[in-house]
């Protein structure tokens, strides 16, 4: 095990000795980029896993292990359903414990007005199948008697599930490398070497590996390790903060998603605790470089969004954007984001949270810890060829959303890399929508 100030992260098991070759290095081992290596190996492809930290460090272990589709963007939910099938054979197909169970999952309504915009997305959702259906506050007494009839319905997904963030990108990753899948950790990828324009190699902090394609799954890294190469990619780093319950015996039992707060079964018997809507945003050079790209998401929700120039802040007005393949590069210099949880923001969601289910309000809280989600402008992800550059592919850019979507979306990159049928149309996810005029929006949640 490894501590930072966040949870403690299974470790996963890694390889010793870099290839010379590969056909496929993925950049990041996140569970994107973990769930990436283990379908490409499933396809007996070559592939090596390269991490600058350890597998599942950052925002992979530090989100509240929500596997769900509901709410969802329409553009997001096809991958969601899919990730949500993946994940209910992921256990067995890795052959390990990645904590994921069917629990369904709950959106409680404080207002008429918020039952209304329910039933509307309901709607649109119903020309995918889902099955979801609207709560009276009557029914979500029942499902959560604990509230005293705080809420005025909700909706709920019987599908949706849960897995553990601290378990499931090291177990997805082990999977992989029993398929044939090399990982390895505390190897960061410095840069990528092009012969005629196309990729032709990586350049680790260890050595070079010969390959034909890079899947770079580097979260929040990657706006960085792109612009390096002339690729601009819009995205921003949002801070959340969480935390979680000693084991506690309640009558919740699906994940409950209210207005501010959050909460979700552990399998440790605890519960972890959030604000999705509560973050905080640190003011960096890339806030004015992409201004522009985010006027519609800030005008959407300014209200709820914070700022600050913090020690991240200093940090990146000082960092350099451009070094040698020969020199230590920032991946090596920061090997993990650990930022220290928002303390007013933890009391603010706790104060919610008892004044919905008082039956909250003696249990011990036994840890806090944050997490930097990678945001793109319209809060949907990066799934797709960098047409400039052959050979390269990016997945990043999910906005929050990404562990229960990370299995669909990295089936859903090996196809796009070994050329297969896409799982699900990937046109959503093209990384040229920010570059052919598109000019893409968020979409308002509930």
């Amino acid at each position: 095990m490894q501590r930072y100030l966040g949870p403690m992260v299974d470790l996963a098991e890694r390889d010793e000795s870099l290839p010379e070759r590969a056909e496929v290095v993925v950049i990041g081992g996140g569970i994107a980029g973990v769930s990436t290596a283990l379908f490409l190996a499933e396809r007996g492809v070559d592939v090596s896993l390269c991490e600058k930290g350890y597998v599942g460090g950052e925002q992979s272990s530090r989100n509240w292990g929500w596997v769900t589709a509901r709410n969802r963007d329409m553009r997001e939910l096809p991958l969601c359903l899919e990730s949500g099938r993946l994940w209910s054979e992921m256990n067995e197909r890795v052959r390990g414990e990645t904590g994921y169970r069917r629990t369904g999952s709950l959106r409680a309504f404080t207002s008429i007005e918020q039952q209304a915009t329910g039933s509307a997305w309901l709607d649109d959702a119903r020309q995918f199948d889902f099955p979801a259906r609207l709560v009276s506050a009557a029914e979500m007494n029942q499902m959560v008697p604990a509230s005293g009839g705080a809420f005025a319905g909700g909706l709920y997904a019987e599908d949706d599930g849960r897995a553990e963030p601290q378990m499931a990108a090291p177990a997805i990753a082990n999977g992989a490398r029993k398929m044939g899948a090399k990982i390895f950790t505390r190897c960061a990828v410095r840069g990528l070497e092009l012969s005629a324009g196309r990729v032709s190699a990586v350049v680790t902090e260890h050595g070079r590996i010969k390959c034909s394609s890079v899947v770079l799954a580097g979260g929040g890294w990657s706006t960085l390790f792109l612009r390096r190469l002339g690729v601009r990619l819009p995205q921003l780093l949002v801070q959340a903060s969480a935390m979680r319950t000693v084991p506690f015996e309640s009558a919740v039992a699906p994940t409950l998603y209210g207005d501010r707060f959050s909460l979700r079964k552990r399998l440790d018997g605890g519960f972890t605790i959030g604000d999705p809507f509560a973050t905080l945003t640190d003011i960096t050079p890339d806030s004015f470089r992409f201004a522009g790209d985010y006027f519609a998401m800030l005008t959407m929700s300014w209200r709820r969004l914070g700022f600050r120039f913090g020690r991240r802040a200093l940090r990146e007005w000082t960092r350099t954007n451009s070094w040698n393949l020969d020199q230590i590069s920032p991946f090596e210099q920061v090997r993990v984001l650990d930022p220290a949880p928002v303390q007013s923001l933890l009391k603010n969601t706790h104060k919610a949270l008892v004044a919905a289910l008082p039956e909250f309000a003696d249990v011990p809280i036994a840890q806090q810890w944050g997490g930097l989600l990678d945001v793109t402008p319209d809060a949907v992800p990066v799934i797709s060829d960098i047409e400039k550059i052959p050979g390269l592919f990016l997945i990043c850019g999910f906005s929050g959303h990404g562990f229960g979507m990370g299995p669909g979306a990295g089936h859903l990159m090996a196809d796009l890399v070994t050329g297969k049928p896409p799982i699900v149309d990937p046109t959503s996810f093209r990384y040229s929508r920010f570059t052919d005029g598109s000019n893409p929006k968020p979409k308002a949640g509930f």
